[in-house]
């Protein structure tokens, strides 16, 4: 298990140049493009949702990851939950081995019970362009998020843009809070429009299909 901490923030879709060039100028590195295609999962009455956790597949360039997560807690865009991934043979869900990573008991018992009426509920599709910031002791993988939030419901296709940077603390100790803070304050003073965000991809997906 791990605990994920991260600030997320909303991007103006006319300031991406802009903050893009400022990660660049920052790290000296164009950064890396890479394409997501995500799956979330829950049953027709939501189980997963109530239990506050979100269930996603994953494809990479590099093969594919499933992924539990709780919703955790998020104030002022830094979110914190609990995360399992574990890279999977294709694009299938392999239950018992999230079982076997869950180490949170309310978080495996709902997702046991959840799995005989798994159905996919929408996706998320987004270019992630990441760059490796070292701010003071801290390391900080940086992303701008570029994509849609689909859903279809009866027959009908709903859609929703995705623009987001995403601070993700990977080494600070007890500061890294403090770092991830002070990264998103350098570019919110560079980048005119950015605002925090304390709702993640999924939580959006689910508010998509409520529509």
């Amino acid at each position: 298990m791990g605990i994920e901490r991260e600030i997320k923030l909303a991007l103006p879709a006319d300031q991406v140049p802009a903050a893009t060039q400022w990660f660049v100028a920052r790290t000296g590195h164009a950064g890396d493009p890479l394409p997501l295609a995500n799956r979330y999962f829950d049953t027709p009455a939501l189980a997963l949702a109530r239990a506050k956790s979100a269930l996603r597949l994953r494809q990479t360039p590099q093969g594919w990851l499933q992924t539990f997560k709780t919703i955790g807690v998020a104030t002022g865009g830094l979110h914190s939950r609990h995360e399992w991934e574990i890279p999977v043979a294709g694009p299938a869900l392999e239950i018992d081995a999230l079982l076997h990573a869950c180490d949170d008991a309310s978080a495996a018992d709902a997702l046991r019970h959840a799995a005989p009426e798994l159905i996919e509920l929408f996706r998320t599709d987004f270019m992630r362009t990441i760059w490796h910031v070292d701010h003071a002791d801290a390391q900080i993988e940086a992303a701008i998020d570029i994509g849609e939030v689909i859903a279809v419901i009866d027959g009908n296709t709903r859609r929703a843009p995705i623009c987001e940077v995403e601070l993700e603390l990977k080494r600070g100790g007890n500061d890294g809070d403090r770092a991830l803070h002070a990264l998103a304050d350098e570019l919110c003073a560079a980048v005119p429009g950015l605002a925090p965000d304390d709702i993640s991809k999924a939580q959006r997906g689910y508010r998509l299909r409520e529509r």
